[in-house]
């Protein structure tokens, strides 16, 4: 039983929700087959996992669709526990099939609150449980310590980012798992694209930024350019064999004296604005590169 004084972070309290839920199942076995239902008011849901969604509340994750899902396996899995229970008590024999419909779900929560456990232990150590990339926790650190030896000694050093083309269409036509064999791929690509010594983050949703380090614009393009490249020519296999051809863009600053890093990443942002107005799937150097508008197009932003 948790209390208004524990300090578990989400993370940790999701330990003692499955210990709990695993003394439960046995408890409502016991319940159910070999005592006609008495007991049951001992073996109703466990308080753990309501401390839980409180604390994830406060944290602004409950709507993330990893919790909403669990909370909804943990609300199935408790009705159907609850039901056999009454049913045991009022003389009736569970059926088989009742019997299994509360296992199944058990099963299910039981694997999805493991999953969601070793995401959020992949969130703390700042690594996106998706990708294998570190998250915004550790970026703008990255970003402050190369601008500071920048400043001190140089030589120079860029930011990118990448979006992704179309990934929007992407999630509409093949559904948000493949959306995510896509993710990992892309940033998998950019992983292996970039140098030993450059850093990736994913910034959310289908974008990345890049830092590459002790670089002038002219060898920061040409490794964006070829990462760019390689994207283009390596499509996304699904499961069923079908490949998926995914492209993105770019857009790429270079460092200055008097350029902090808050408007480095906003001056590399619109250059990535500038890309997907000009046709996607390039790299557009900001200060360097001009508008270009396809013959009849509008110039209205498009950044899918």
């Amino acid at each position: 039983m948790t209390n208004s004084s524990d300090t578990r972070s989400p993370s940790d309290s999701l330990g003692l929700v499955l210990d709990e839920h695993l003394r439960w199942i046995g408890q409502w076995h016991r319940a159910v087959f070999f005592r006609s239902g008495q007991g049951g008011e001992r073996v109703s849901a466990p308080a753990s996992f309501a401390a839980w969604c409180v604390a994830v509340n406060a944290d602004d994750l409950a709507h993330q669709p990893a919790v909403e899902k669990l909370v909804t396996l943990h609300e199935q899995m408790h009705r159907k526990a609850k039901l056999l229970l009454l049913k045991a008590a009022g003389g009736e024999s569970p059926s088989e099939a009742d019997y299994e419909g509360v296992i199944a779900r058990f099963e299910e929560f039981v694997l999805h609150l493991r999953r969601v456990e070793r995401a959020f232990g992949a969130a703390a150590s700042g690594l996106d449980p998706l990708t294998g990339l570190r998250t915004r926790r550790g970026m703008q650190e990255a970003l402050e310590r190369e601008h500071n030896r920048f400043r001190r000694n140089g030589p120079a050093f860029c930011v990118a980012i990448c979006d992704i083309d179309r990934f929007k269409g992407i999630n509409d036509t093949y559904g948000h798992d493949i959306g995510d064999r896509v993710l990992a791929a892309t940033a998998a690509a950019i992983s292996r694209g970039i140098r030993s010594f450059d850093e990736a983050f994913r910034m959310g949703g289908e974008e990345f930024l890049i830092c590459l380090k002790e670089t002038g614009l002219a060898e920061g393009f040409r490794v964006i350019e070829r990462l760019r490249g390689e994207l283009a020519r390596t499509p996304v296999t699904l499961p069923d064999g079908r490949r998926i051809a995914v492209t993105a863009s770019f857009g790429l600053v270079e460092a200055g004296e008097d350029l902090p890093v808050e408007e480095m990443v906003v001056c590399a942002d619109r250059a990535l604005y500038q890309a997907k107005n000009s046709g996607r799937n390039r790299v557009v150097r900001y200060g360097v590169d001009q508008p270009e508008v396809a013959a009849g197009r509008s110039a209205l932003p498009n950044r899918r």
